[in-house]
């Protein structure tokens, strides 16, 4: 994708990110109604950040979040705070995002919980490298990225650090090492089985492959990216990939192929009720 994309793509990284909270099994002889519930409300909110809808995941987010705390379940509570701080990001109130990170993380070090404490400095990292901190803050984020990676056992957390070395890199420039690090999070998503996870992972890669001026890399990654969310039926990635698709086409000089691919996100768009990101994808198709 291009520069000019960078904003979409990072909304969009915020929304798929919230997945990046996975479940955690009750012991055995443990009584979990509260907790499954709690489970799958946030399962529920997180897949509706993931599709681009971040009001309606935080209606979820916010019962999950009562759940937990009806529990006393630390870790839920912290999980449900970093997936509300995603939906939060994308909803543009960072002060309130911060808040619910600044909030999970005091829990997860009251609770002596050194993974989810690690996550929580992870979800900040990414939120300052996304903020714009330009390359002194990429490279602090790396090494804050690579200290707190060896403290995450799940595999969605991991592969969520990874994710954000991938962006940090690719603000230094580095896409060759970014697409290293995309790839490390794809074989996790894909052992896991979770699509859509898979399908942002190779989003990205074609990011990095555009910048990198490799159309042709970056239009092979999208095809697979949008066969991926093909599968999951997951239209707001769809339209947000054939958006992508017509920012490469239009880097590449490919006028109608760009154009053709910029009304597809359009109507995807539309279709979905997002009036907005439609409009967006037809004034650069020149429409």
């Amino acid at each position: 994708m291009t520069k000019k994309t960078a904003p979409a793509a990072a909304a969009l990284c915020a929304a798929l990110l919230a997945l990046s909270c996975s479940s955690r099994p009750a012991a055995r002889g443990e009584t979990d109604d509260l907790r499954r519930q709690a489970e799958a409300q946030l399962a529920l909110g997180n897949r509706q950040a993931d599709r681009g809808s971040p009001q309606t995941a935080l209606f979820f987010m916010d019962e999950a979040m009562r759940l937990a705390v009806l529990a006393d379940d630390s870790g839920l509570r912290i999980r449900a705070g970093l997936s509300r701080a995603n939906a939060l990001s994308s909803k543009g109130l960072q002060a309130e995002a911060a808040l619910e990170r600044e909030k999970a993380l005091a829990e997860a070090l009251f609770a002596g919980d050194a993974e989810l404490a690690a996550l929580a400095r992870v979800h900040a990292a990414r939120a300052r490298l996304l903020s714009g901190g330009g390359p002194e803050a990429a490279r602090a984020v790396l090494e804050e990225v690579s200290r707190e990676r060896a403290f995450l056992r799940d595999g969605l957390f991991e592969a969520f650090a990874w994710t954000v070395t991938a962006l940090a890199e690719a603000e230094l420039g580095g896409y060759a090492r970014a697409e290293a690090a995309a790839r490390q999070s794809l074989a996790i998503h894909e052992r896991a089985r979770r699509t859509e996870l898979a399908a942002f992972d190779w989003f990205m890669t074609a990011s990095f492959r555009s910048r990198a001026g490799d159309f042709d890399g970056a239009r092979l990654a999208l095809e697979t990216s949008i066969g991926l969310d093909r599968r999951a039926e997951n239209s707001w990635g769809l339209a947000s990939s054939w958006r992508a698709m017509g920012d490469v086409e239009s880097r590449a000089g490919n006028t109608e192929a760009a154009r053709a691919a910029y009304l597809r996100a359009a109507g995807i768009f539309r279709a979905l009720g997002n009036e907005a990101a439609a409009q967006d994808a037809l004034s650069r198709a020149g429409l």
